[in-house]
């Protein structure tokens, strides 16, 4: 779908605040309050806006760590892949699981708040999952880039919000 530049500048706006009204929202894009309504409500409808969220700093509430955990499971049947899937759904402390291509079966995204956290969750919640073979765990350093939606969605030219902070540099 090709958003203009009108949906495009709604897009970017929300993405800055989400919160903001449609009399707060309509000047920022140069529309009226009711053409800014209906273009918001035909984005949502459409599936464009997927929903409104709150975005939480973890390393705020204490998990310092981002384990980016590949899963290798005993089987690819469906059944396997289902027991899994839906273990994976009811385990707390994963953020994010997707299926993949290639020698890795999954790739999820674990937050803890130290190693002994981890060791912990390693033991408790990812070796038990179903069907697991193989555990290979890699630690995020930082985050680069975290963007917000694809780029492509706004225009080349345009800049795209991001969550991520640029990098802190040593002094030598």
């Amino acid at each position: 779908m090709e958003l203009d530049r009108l949906d495009q500048a709604i897009l970017r706006a929300l993405a800055d605040d989400a919160r903001l009204s449609i009399a707060d929202l309509a000047p920022r894009v140069g529309l009226s309050a009711s053409a800014c309504a209906r273009r918001l409500k035909a984005l949502e409808e459409q599936g464009m806006i997927k929903g409104y969220h709150l975005a939480v700093d973890p390393r705020r509430l204490g998990y310092k760590m981002t384990a980016l955990v590949r899963v290798t499971l005993d089987s690819q049947r469906e059944e396997a892949l289902e027991a899994f899937e839906r273990a994976v759904v009811l385990s707390p402390s994963i953020m994010r699981c997707h299926l993949l291509s290639g020698s890795a079966d999954y790739l999820l995204t674990v937050l803890a708040r130290d190693m002994e956290d981890f060791e912990a969750i390693y033991r408790t919640e990812l070796s038990r999952l179903p069907h697991v073979a193989r555990l290979e765990s890699s630690f995020a350093m930082r985050d680069v880039v975290d963007r917000l939606f694809p780029p492509s969605v706004l225009g080349a030219s345009i800049p795209v919000p991001s969550r991520s902070t640029p990098p802190k540099r040593r002094s030598t």
